[in-house]
């Protein structure tokens, strides 16, 4: 997000997760905000902190976004570190006092995480079906003085809060620049050519890849301009049949007499157009006597030098 001039109306782009989706917020109070400055606003979950990443022309009127209250304090930053210090302490005595109330055996979960004053405690967690967490939440109410949030997270946000190395050996997307997640179907791993089988396509969080979906739009534009599979084509080197499309290349492999051979889109003859120009080429000249053919035939006479 760039910084937009001052004649435009703006709002602020507050980020509350190191790799967390951009939230927008009226700065117009606080007018001397930079990128990077830490803001306290107002959010659904309540008051937290997060940072300000850059400014972008308002889509609404500056009313319809909440306001950002203040800018964050150092005495405010303390306090965050203090409690993000005891998150860990606090997931290993909800887990506890789920394995003593019973019924979690098929729950994981994943994190704790106080907001920055330690006045609302959120804890994370996985579970196949929808789980009844009413009693669970009541005794962590008694625990802590704090005011106790339960959400249910899927496996892509599990894998993006762990961290961790992918198939490909590099860090995970998810946890790396992904802010959000695309749909993902198995309709993209075929578009790109790519096997089916699951280790191939499938993530270390039990979905398909991430990296499904960023070269697709690629690999569907290109297939729009060339044949499909199986299909009978013309090319240099005589009528063939299509047995493999590259569509990154822009180039097909095609079967011929000679064997299989790599013919660029520009090479490629639709096979009627084809048909035609044979046709065409195996026909007598009606130019040859009158002396102006230039189909190179020969119409009988001997050409004098």
């Amino acid at each position: 997000m760039d910084t937009i001039s001052d004649q435009t109306p703006t709002i602020a782009g507050v980020r509350f997760q190191k790799i967390g989706k951009l939230y927008h917020f009226d700065y117009s109070q606080h007018p001397d905000l930079k990128p990077g400055d830490f803001v306290i606003v107002e959010t659904a979950r309540g008051r937290q902190m997060g940072q300000v990443m850059g400014f972008a022309a308002a889509e609404k009127d500056l009313g319809e976004y909440r306001a950002i209250l203040r800018p964050a304090t150092p005495r405010d930053l303390v306090l965050q570190h203090q409690w993000e210090a005891q998150q860990d302490e606090a997931l290993q005595k909800c887990q506890v006092l789920a394995a003593q109330i019973g019924g979690f055996a098929e729950v994981k979960f994943v994190a704790a995480q106080y907001n920055y004053d330690g006045s609302r405690l959120t804890f994370l967690f996985s579970a196949e079906d929808k789980v009844n967490t009413g009693r669970l939440w009541h005794e962590l109410g008694k625990a802590f003085p704090a005011q106790i949030e339960m959400r249910q997270i899927g496996p892509r946000d599990i894998a993006k809060l762990l961290g961790g190395y992918g198939a490909c050996g590099e860090l995970r997307c998810c946890s790396t620049f992904l802010t959000d997640f695309s749909p993902i179907s198995i309709k993209m791993a075929k578009a790109q050519g790519i096997s089916l089988n699951p280790s191939e396509i499938t993530g270390m969080c039990g979905r398909l890849r991430c990296c499904l979906v960023y070269e697709y739009e690629q690999y569907a534009e290109a297939r729009k301009h060339l044949p499909k599979k199986n299909k009978r084509i013309g090319t240099p080197f005589g009528e063939a049949k299509v047995i493999d499309v590259h569509p990154l290349q822009d180039a097909v492999t095609v079967f011929t007499e000679e064997g299989r051979q790599l013919v660029y889109r520009d090479d490629i003859i639709p096979l009627d157009e084809w048909n035609a120009l044979q046709k065409k080429a195996k026909e007598p000249c009606g130019k040859h006597e009158n002396g102006d053919c230039d189909c190179g035939a020969q119409s009988g006479k001997t050409t004098k030098e």
